[in-house]
């Protein structure tokens, strides 16, 4: 299978839906291999350069790049992810993918090619991991003042929705009710403490949404990636940290990819941390998805265990506070 030869299936072997892949950019057009499925979501990060996360889908399509860590709008790059492949996905030389440097590559399987969804009041396209808790949504803004709702294609009430809008300068709004049961809202882009949203938690069809001049403005195009928890694929929980070695979070589980943020007090960013980069049992190797940096160690680290994660020590766990988490098997 090349690169990785390992990738995350669901209970159903006939589901592929996650893995990263690890490569050297060539500077010229290159294909990679080895992510054993077709995706429908890459997110790329240079490992060793300042440069921007890129995030490509195949609902916008190949060549469409948004910015985890700012507020552009959406950017047309043709010597970006040029092509989605069965195997993976075959890159230009734009140095934020495929320069002379290290680069790590997330990969989700969604439903492939979107579908039209009517469950909401605006209509969306849509493209739904129904088995493993993911879609992609995009939808057009209407202008209405009241909340209004989309559909999200997944059946089950997504825990964590992750929106941006892709004509204009905008933050990354992340919407969640995992916290403390009512719907609250953070920033993809920004390290601020969680706030109360007027917003209404999603159901099984929709997730809600409103704001003239935000998340639904008239004539506006939005991306949004939606995610619940699966028994034994995937998890989107809370916890309050002890500053402490010994901190455990208990999955039905192994992960291999952790994104985690403290929610309770500004300053932290959204750390994600994974299997492929950081092999040693206690895994200390991260990336900010709100900054351009390059990849950091930090003091300590979280160990991958078969029944979930533990921390050695306070990073990622700051004493007292309440802290997100989204973590795959």
């Amino acid at each position: 299978m090349g690169l990785n030869e390992k990738f995350f299936r669901s209970a159903d072997e006939d589901e592929p839906f996650f893995n990263t892949v690890l490569y050297t950019g060539n500077n010229s057009n290159k294909s990679i291999t080895g992510v054993g499925f077709a995706p429908d979501l890459v997110w790329i990060k240079n490992r060793t350069n300042a440069n921007s996360h890129n995030l490509i889908d195949s609902v916008r399509g190949a060549t469409k790049v948004i910015y985890s860590n700012a507020t552009n709008n959406e950017d047309t790059r043709s010597n970006s992810l040029t092509s989605f492949d069965s195997d993976g996905f075959s890159l230009g030389n734009y140095v934020g993918v495929n320069g002379n440097h290290n680069y790590v590559a997330w990969c989700w399987k969604a439903g492939g090619a979107a579908v039209s969804n009517t469950d909401g009041d605006i209509p969306s396209n849509v493209s739904a991991n129904v088995a493993n808790g993911f879609s992609i949504v995009k939808y057009t803004g209407n202008g209405s003042g009241s909340e209004q709702t989309v559909g999200h294609g997944l059946g089950v009430k997504p825990e964590m929705v992750i929106i941006k809008d892709l004509d204009n300068v905008r933050d990354w709004f992340v919407y969640t009710d995992i916290i403390d049961g009512s719907m609250d809202v953070l920033y993809l882009n920004k390290t601020d403490a969680k706030a109360n949203s007027s917003r209404t938690s999603p159901t099984s069809s929709v997730y809600k949404i409103a704001g003239t001049t935000t998340l639904n403005k008239s004539n506006q195009n939005f991306i949004s990636y939606c995610f619940h928890s699966v028994a034994g694929v995937s998890k989107v929980g809370s916890f309050v940290g002890t500053g402490a070695a010994g901190k455990k979070i208990t999955l039905d589980f192994e992960p291999s990819w952790i994104i985690t943020k403290r929610t309770s007090t500004a300053g932290a960013g959204w750390a994600i941390i994974d299997n492929k980069r950081s092999t040693a049992s206690i895994k200390r190797d991260y990336l900010y998805a709100n900054t351009n940096g390059a990849e950091a160690t930090s003091g300590s680290g979280i160990t991958f265990n078969t029944d979930g994660f533990t921390f050695s020590g306070a990073s990622f766990n700051t004493s007292g506070d309440t802290h997100i988490y989204y973590a795959i098997a």
